[in-house]
């Protein structure tokens, strides 16, 4: 996501570097790109136009200085105003007499069973979730969302506890109720209404403990009256604490079009945008928040249950200006077991980094994720060849350690002795090629580098903020 956007921008910063000042044809130029840039990405066109008219004034009325140079000062701009354009964050209501009660709408396709989970998943450290089965239309919803759930570790109710958690009574309380809960317990094929699955399943949470419940409603191909209307009787029986609304990110200004028609009938309290890692232009990430007023509050990151982020616009401008991710860095490297006492000082990793060190380094990376989005995270990894987001992959992570398996140790302690009949060798042993091992060793040269230039005063401070510590 977001990938020809950030190649974009950063087409336009170099053009704008080496500049000692900006003239107002520069900036024209500039805002041109951007704009095209934006719509391209499938921005709003009012929101874009909007974003451009405020980065062009900023850019006109700024003084001119002299520690940067003009692009880093356009960069800087943009950066800040994507960031306001995405709006403050806006964190998970809970209520402080539970059950929180959380009501997730959205229309088939838009991942919405599987991002219930996900959310259940993510709060299960600091609370007891129960997810609801509510989607009673859709063939096999229910199950899916059971299979969902059991995977995950996370409490499920669905319609066939009913029986099991409403009373006889109930029938004095609604005759229709208790109709169909007759006809569960004798094995009838009367299927119950969502109300009743929503009243249940409270009860269930009472007994079990659970202190957030969330609802995994209907959807539909579109929007229609039967929908909003199931919704909204959801919504007055039992008010959510919370009424969030899952949008595939990748359908684009549809996805803005949706959050406006179902915010008119519920007044949403929040998105959560799904598939921020396809391969879509990604414009509804920038352009909701400014057209709806509804703050995003999670992002669906992948297809496990685990893939769930906190939406933080801060990090999400930062990838898009291929400035990494060092918040999310560091919660990767901190879930990987990496301490601070392992971050050496930038001078003895510039003497010292070696092979072995390189071969630790790719055994880390293996135990932090998917090698793209780690690699997405680190500031400046997208300018070495081969090592980029887009060109990470699992298998080249695995032919690397065996380039560096096939090697002895006096080679992984000191490369530059590895010469031509030394590749052939270790291409052999690899089962590789003699190509891919000078790749693995340019990629190495090129890290030594940078590592290197870490070095000098301050640079143990900057490495491990690199890393995420010391702040």
């Amino acid at each position: 996501m977001f990938d020809a956007l950030k190649e974009k921008l950063s087409a336009v910063f170099s053009k704008l570097g080496g500049k000692g000042k900006l003239s107002p044809e520069d900036i024209d130029s500039a805002m041109r790109e951007l704009r095209r840039s934006l719509l391209e990405a499938d921005v709003d066109f009012r929101t874009a136009k909007d974003f451009i008219a405020r980065v062009r004034e900023r850019a006109s009325g700024a003084e001119v200085l002299q520690s940067i140079t003009p692009s880093e000062r356009i960069s800087a701009i943009v950066y800040e105003e994507l960031v306001s354009l995405m709006g403050k964050p806006a964190p998970l209501v809970i209520s402080p007499k539970p059950p929180t009660v959380i009501l997730m709408a959205g229309l088939q396709g838009s991942g919405k069973t599987t991002t219930t989970v996900k959310l259940a998943r993510l709060l299960k450290g600091s609370h007891n979730p129960l997810v609801v089965a509510c989607d009673l239309r859709r063939p096999a919803a229910v199950d899916q969302l059971r299979v969902l759930a059991d995977g995950a570790k996370v409490a499920f109710f669905g319609p066939d506890m009913l029986a099991e958690e409403l009373p006889l009574s109930a029938s004095r309380v609604s005759p229709k109720l208790g109709g169909m809960l007759s006809a569960v317990r004798q094995g009838g094929n009367a299927s119950p209404d969502v109300i009743a699955v929503v009243r249940g399943a409270v009860k269930y949470a009472e007994g079990h403990m659970n202190d957030v419940i969330i609802l995994d409603t209907a959807g539909r191909l579109h929007i229609d009256d039967e929908l909003m209307s199931e919704l909204k009787n959801i919504a007055d029986v039992l008010p959510p604490h919370e009424k969030i609304l899952v949008v595939d990110s990748m359908t684009g200004q549809e996805a803005v079009n949706a959050a406006k028609a179902f915010h008119e009938l519920l007044s949403l309290t929040g998105l959560i945008l799904t598939k921020l890692d396809g391969d879509a232009r990604g414009g509804s990430a920038l352009s909701v928040r400014a057209v709806t007023g509804i703050p995003v509050k999670f992002a669906g990151v992948g297809e496990n249950t685990d893939a769930l982020e906190a939406f933080s616009p801060e990090r999400m401008a930062g990838r898009i200006m291929g400035m990494g991710d060092i918040q999310g860095l560091a919660e990767k490297v901190k879930a990987a077991g990496i301490t601070d006492t392992e971050i050496k000082s930038p001078g003895k990793i510039a003497k010292s980094f070696d092979l072995e060190m390189l071969l630790k380094q790719f055994e880390a990376l293996e135990k932090m994720g998917p090698l793209g989005k780690v690699m997405s995270m680190i500031p400046g990894m997208d300018k070495i060849k081969g090592l980029r987001a887009e060109d990470a992959d699992e298998s080249a992570l695995k032919r690397s350690k065996a380039i560096i398996q096939s090697m002895t140790r006096e080679e992984r302690r000191n490369p530059r002795i590895i010469k031509g009949s030394r590749r052939r060798r270790i291409a052999e042993g690899s089962g590789t090629s003699v190509q891919s091992v000078n790749q693995l060793l340019a990629q190495y040269e090129q890290m030594r580098k940078m590592f290197k230039s870490f070095t000098g005063s301050g640079g143990s401070r900057r490495l491990k903020s690199l890393f995420g510590f010391g702040r």
